[in-house]
């Protein structure tokens, strides 16, 4: 039996109720895993090239040290 895949991402919020919120509800959801999370700019950027399988960032736009449009590019 194979093992179905999974989306893995990157959420990244300057509110941890928030990323809590929205781990929640991705988790609920068998093909989606938050394998990663930061509070800041920076820190997702710096998560986002560690990580080595990375699927999907949900970043906001509004964050610390670089927003979350300056992490996409």
């Amino acid at each position: 039996m194979s093992t179905p895949l999974k989306t893995r991402i990157l959420l990244a919020d300057d509110h941890e109720l928030v990323r809590s919120g929205r781990r929640a509800v991705l988790g609920g959801e068998p093909d989606l895993e938050v394998v990663a999370e930061a509070g800041d700019g920076r820190q997702a950027l710096d998560l986002a090239l560690r990580e080595e399988d990375l699927d999907l960032a949900i970043l906001d736009v509004a964050m610390p040290q670089m927003t979350g449009l300056q992490v996409a590019a």
